[in-house]
């Protein structure tokens, strides 16, 4: 079964389900009266609204969840678990007395109940399709090497919906037992294609190989079979290659760099300074003038700190901080630690609360940083790491950033071991692969909601 087909069907059943309920509701405990109405249509938008944000921020019907059914259930719950907190935020701060804590109750725990319900309806859906063979992709795959053993492994482990139904490869090519059987050879595909009712046939063997393949290309078209080719290019590269297209000339490369398109990174440099424009303006405004104040009174001395740190191209500038510690003539070649005996009261709390990372917003009005990416590190700590760790300079190749994906995942605050460092430059590495606006404003939520609950590594 498609599962684009899937997602469309589940995504509609849960928000049909979740409005019908609302208004079925509604209708029989009269609730419609022009007094309450306002208040109920803006509620209705709310549950809405939230549980689109909660379950794209969760990835909940993303097409990988979706083949396993276990996975889909667990994230199910999880996003109904965060839905229920941001309506119950909603109702508290808001006071929305005119809202029947009755209907509210029965809205709440009614949806819940027909999420069980479209679950179950999804599971025997996607059963019978199965059963019927309904959708499913018959492949022949010609040739028998690793690259083919690498591509049946990887249908098996992530396509439900495909039948590999064999191989097709020369008897003297053929050494060891194969998964599937090896159905004749490569001159034999397009009749075996026939026999088999086959839709798809993947070939591993490029046609530069075998020139019968750009013939085998053309009578498939003709018998409406998909053909798709495989390049080996293992012997080239030993990673992931991307293949984009400079007019007709296709061009390799290593990884995918969205911000490599300067359309993206114009969308990017303009989120940045639609974020930081309004902060700088009306909350550093009058936040700078405070706790400046608070940081002089305990510790006479500028109320900003600023360090070189490495920027985009292994270029330098002044990151700005607000100043949590004493004034020390550490400051710019060792890490801040949870016990650090340099902090200031008010320091302690700054860095609690990451208000003391507020200044960098000015970072990102000139164009220093972003307000995410990679965070910035001490010019020492660039020159170590970088001879450490493999592709550590990669994360250089973007602007860094106020958070990153690296913090949002548990790798904020002091790196005390050189895995830790992988660990962050691994997640770093992620998001220059795999940026998006979106992206970027996924991580401003879990960075404002890690920063709410408190982060254990925030000191």
């Amino acid at each position: 079964m498609n599962n684009r087909f899937i997602r469309f069907f589940i995504i509609a059943l849960d928000l049909l389900s979740l409005n019908v309920l609302f208004l079925t509701l509604q209708y029989f405990l009269n609730r419609v009266s022009e007094s309450y109405g306002l208040a109920y249509t803006f509620f209705l938008i709310l549950l809405n609204a939230s549980w689109l944000i909660v379950t794209w921020a969760n990835n909940l019907y993303f097409e990988k969840f979706l083949i396993s059914f276990e996975a889909f259930a667990r994230r199910t719950v999880k996003s109904y678990f965060y839905w229920i907190v941001i309506v119950l935020f909603y109702l508290f701060f808001s006071q929305q007395f005119e809202l029947s804590r009755l209907f509210t109750g029965l809205v709440l725990v009614g949806f819940g109940c027909l999420l069980l319900i479209n679950r179950i309806i999804y599971f025997f859906i996607r059963s019978y399709f199965r059963k019927k063979k309904l959708y499913t992709r018959k492949i022949i795959i010609i040739g028998y090497n690793n690259i083919a053993k690498k591509l049946v492994s990887y249908l098996e482990e992530e396509d439900a919906d495909t039948e590999i139904v064999g191989f097709c490869e020369n008897s003297e090519r053929v050494q060891e037992l194969s998964s599937y059987p090896i159905l004749g050879d490569v001159s034999s595909t397009l009749s075996l294609s026939q026999q088999y009712q086959v839709t798809e046939i993947i070939s591993t063997i490029a046609p530069e190989q075998n020139l019968k393949i750009y013939d085998m290309m053309h009578e498939a078209d003709q018998a409406c079979i998909h053909f798709r080719l495989i390049p080996d290019l293992s012997y080239f590269v030993k990673k992931t290659v991307h293949i984009d297209y400079f007019r007709d000339i296709p061009v390799l490369s290593v990884r995918r760099e969205p911000l490599a398109d300067a359309g993206n990174r114009i969308q990017k440099r303009f989120f940045d300074v639609l974020v930081s424009l309004p902060v700088v303006l009306f909350i550093l405004s009058w936040l700078v003038p405070l706790i400046g104040i608070l940081i002089w009174l305990e510790s006479p001395g500028p109320i900003f700190f600023k360090q070189p740190r490495t920027g985009k191209g292994k270029l330098t500038f002044n990151c700005v901080k607000f100043r949590s510690m004493k004034i020390n003539n550490d400051a710019h070649l060792r890490q801040a630690s949870e016990d650090d005996d340099r902090f200031t009261k008010i320091g302690k709390f700054l860095r609690k609360t990451s208000l003391d990372e507020f200044p960098q917003f000015w970072n990102v009005l000139i164009g220093d940083m972003s307000v995410v990416g990679p965070r910035p590190h001490m010019l020492q700590h660039t020159d170590y790491y970088s001879s450490m760790i493999d592709k550590y300079m990669i994360r250089q190749f973007l602007k860094p950033g106020i958070t990153g994906w690296a913090q949002v995942n548990g790798f904020r605050g002091e790196t005390k071991t050189l895995e830790k460092m992988q660990g962050r430059v691994q997640f770093d590495i992620w998001y220059i692969e795999n940026w998006s606006i979106w992206l970027d404003i996924k991580i401003i939520f879990m960075t404002v909601f890690n920063t709410l609950k408190g982060d254990k590594n925030a000191f």
